[in-house]
């Protein structure tokens, strides 16, 4: 699997630019990969999968924007494919467009009643393929914005509660599958209650937002989620990330806040706004899910409370 205009590139997903259209081309004859390469090269960045099963590997590690599918593949057949797409939290809403030489209407049927969004006829008009797939891109990005709008917490714009649910269901999934460690930290600000009624609770919303945005900063990986856990209560995902790793940002984190010397004079640890945090790691992820992460993370947060706060404990799950 590769881009389908180098294959020799040793990682193609890191040089994708950001603000082109990820198209996946899905087809087992490279003269059809290199036929749809040529009308969307252009304005798109297009990546190849040879056969089902790279198809869904690919998906995994990076979602496109929109996938380009072939019906008949030696291993898994674009039907099965496209089921297995839509039964995927992570995947379920990437468009996939059949193009195949099935071309009767009861192969049209099968394809959308599998989750496809159209159902192109080879050998493909250029202009009409175009036109299909900017419609669906331009689809795909409305209704993104809208499930981005429901995914943001109001007040302090960074994810919300929805928002960490799903991804953190969806990160152990993908820790299941790839044996790498998920970690957790979840943080809270430091008598906040106590900042509320001294300061006022316009004062205190100011306070969440600059606290939401200085954690925003500390993340720098497109998978890492930030989000608001409720109240003055912060949580973020690392995927892929040891223990050690998570303690390095719970310590940037704990810094980063600081660091903004928002007044606190109702704290008994500081004149400034501090938080607490618990960090816990699963090395071994296990089927029952991820709710004994979130308690040790949440246990830990407790300890950092008792050991006198505007500090991280950190531990794994057993």
């Amino acid at each position: 699997m590769s881009n389908a205009s180098d294959t020799h590139r040793t990682n193609p997903l890191l040089d994708a630019p950001e603000d082109r259209p990820c198209l996946l081309l899905v087809d087992d004859q490279a003269i059809n990969i290199q036929t749809m390469y040529q009308i969307f090269h252009n304005d798109h960045e297009v990546f190849m999968a040879t056969s089902g099963t790279q198809a869904l590997e690919f998906c995994q590690n990076k979602q496109p924007d929109l996938i380009l599918l072939d019906v008949i593949m030696p291993d898994l057949d674009g039907y099965e494919v496209c089921r297995q797409l839509k039964q995927d939290p992570l995947t379920q809403d990437i468009p996939v467009i059949f193009v195949t030489a099935q071309d009767n209407p009861t192969d049209e049927e099968k394809g959308l009643d599998a989750g496809a969004v159209d159902f192109i006829s080879k050998p493909v008009n250029p202009k009409v393929v175009r036109a299909r797939v900017r419609t669906h891109l331009t689809l795909k990005r409305q209704s993104d914005l809208l499930r981005s709008l429901a995914f943001v917490d109001g007040l302090t714009g960074v994810a919300n509660r929805r928002n960490f649910d799903e991804t953190l269901a969806s990160e152990w999934r993908r820790s299941l599958r790839s044996g790498q460690t998920l970690s957790l930290i979840i943080l809270d600000i430091d008598f906040f209650k106590r900042y509320n009624d001294h300061y006022g609770h316009q004062a205190g919303d100011l306070c969440l937002r600059a606290v939401a945005n200085a954690l925003r900063k500390c993340i720098n990986r497109s998978h890492d989620l930030v989000a608001r856990y409720g109240g003055e209560e912060f949580v973020c995902i690392l995927p892929e990330t040891p223990l050690s790793g998570a303690e390095t940002m719970a310590h940037e984190m704990e810094l980063a806040v600081r660091q903004l010397g928002i007044a606190h004079a109702r704290s008994d640890i500081a004149d400034v706004v501090t938080i607490s945090l618990g960090v816990a790691s699963a090395p071994n992820p296990r089927d029952e899910g991820p709710e004994k992460l979130i308690s040790t993370a949440d246990n830990l947060l407790y300890a950092a409370k008792q050991a006198g706060r505007g500090q991280y404990k950190t531990g794994s799950v057993v």
